[in-house]
């Protein structure tokens, strides 16, 4: 009996082997071999790639200042990433000692690794730049999109709205704003600060002898500045003039509004009410959960913060807590574009969505892209240099413009799908040297163990 059920497995196995030869054999009658590897990378092996040199190249005026990065490795590839807008490039060279001889593939090891290094805000450049240069050379080395090593993507082009140049005469602000709906924008936003009141008397209530955010970065609870019943009419007013100019049905979000108190912060948002704003952002600093929770409950428009939250912590905490109704991360901010993902995809389970805030160059935005694409929850993505007549030609490789009609579509090819225009990158330098070699930052040390 065990002899012919052994005979009878060795009949499956030869039968399948037969089979497997024959259809084989089909395959080969029809495909070359060149065919059959034409979607190898043969100029990279992932798993022997090392990390050789990271160097710096700084552009200035995109509008802002931004320094870009580039990973070497010895295979000849390399990624590019972006340190946030404003930020200094030693957030990124000092890291140089701490990924050298690293395969840039290990992404969320090697971002385990240096997450220490950063913080809010600008602190974290150097960390998320790294991060974004790590996913492109993944990309390249594997030969697939950024987003598709994400999970894959929930659509083809990402939504963008565009900073647009303030006016404190309404009129000329509407018109701006229209404009951008002409130029094919389905969402704006526009800067709603209390500079608007500066020379208005009795439209201010504040310490005398202080001026419009004075002194400077002293958080909103502690200025002492408080709007009048007439200061809100007059803000109310100034945005019910750019509604008559874009109308009712595109969303329209504020932002900058001063380091107003809190209760200043709910009587403008009350007043608001009936223009239907898109979003409140950054009334107050991020940190205070409990404070946004009582803006929000109180408001019936949405709020919304997070451009300086550092890793998804933050995030969870607000959307857990529903202080405010969307989360806004700064990707270069908020730890790359894995951290990003796993932000928008955390405060979904809560039932808040992820806009995102970013100004920087192209190399940033696709960073971006490839993350808003992967995204479910993803609204909306911010850009400041519609405007930058040479914001495109920095790089190469994608469809120009980048922005068309409101939208940016996706790169396909791999990484971030992006190269850069060395001539015009060289054109817009803050300082000299494209990419020189760092080799001052090779052996940059310390313990860096954060317990004990």
């Amino acid at each position: 009996m065990g002899g012919m059920k052994r005979h009878s497995a060795i009949g499956r196995r030869g039968f399948l082997r037969s089979a497997s030869a024959a259809l084989g054999a089909g395959f080969w009658a029809d495909q070359t071999l060149d065919g059959a590897v034409q979607n190898v990378n043969r100029n990279s092996q992932p798993s022997d790639l090392k990390i050789t040199d990271l160097r710096i190249a700084v552009i200035k005026g995109a509008p802002m200042t931004c320094p870009l990065l580039r990973i070497d490795t010895n295979q000849g590839i390399y990624g590019l990433g972006e340190v946030r807008d404003g930020a200094s490039k030693t957030y990124a060279l000092i890291l140089k000692s701490r990924i050298l001889a690293e395969n840039p593939c290990s992404v969320d090891r090697i971002f385990r690794k240096i997450k220490q290094f950063g913080g809010p805000a600008r602190q974290a450049g150097g960390v998320c730049g790294i991060e974004m240069a790590l996913w492109d050379l993944a990309g390249k080395a594997y030969g697939v999109p950024v987003y598709q090593m994400l999970g894959g993507k929930f659509r083809d082009k990402i939504r963008c709205y565009a900073d647009t140049t303030e006016s404190h005469d309404p009129k000329v602000y509407g018109q701006r704003l229209k404009e951008r709906k002409e130029q094919g924008f389905t969402w704006l936003k526009m800067d709603l600060g209390y500079d608007l009141l500066e020379n208005e008397e009795g439209t201010l209530t504040h310490p005398l002898g202080t001026k419009y955010n004075s002194p400077p970065n002293l958080q909103h609870m502690f200025t002492g500045h408080e709007l009048t019943d007439k200061g809100i009419a007059r803000m109310a007013d100034f945005v019910a003039t750019v509604r008559e100019y874009v109308g009712m049905e595109i969303p329209l979000a504020a932002d900058h509004f001063g380091h107003i108190g809190v209760n200043s912060c709910i009587r403008l948002g009350k007043a608001l009410e009936k223009y239907n704003m898109a979003w409140l952002e950054d009334m107050i600093p991020w940190q205070y959960t409990d404070l946004w929770k009582k803006i929000t409950d109180a408001v019936d428009i949405p709020t919304l913060t997070g451009e300086d939250i550092y890793l998804k912590e933050g995030f969870i905490e607000l959307a857990k807590n529903h202080a405010v109704d969307i989360l806004h991360p700064d990707l270069a901010t908020s730890g790359g574009i894995l951290e990003t993902k796993k932000i928008g995809d955390s405060i979904q389970e809560y039932g808040v969505p992820m806009a995102m805030h970013f100004a920087g160059t192209p190399v940033s935005c696709m960073a971006n892209v490839h993350c808003a694409a992967a995204t479910e929850s993803f609204l909306v993505l911010e850009n400041h240099s519609v405007d930058v007549p040479w914001w495109d030609s920095l790089v190469e490789g994608i469809p120009k413009p980048i922005i068309d009609h409101g939208f940016i579509t996706i790169p396909e090819k791999p990484g971030l799908g992006v190269t850069l225009n060395e001539e015009v990158v060289k054109q817009h330098l803050l300082e000299p040297g494209y990419f020189e070699p760092t080799p001052e930052w090779d052996k940059e040390r310390s313990h860096d163990r954060t317990w004990s």
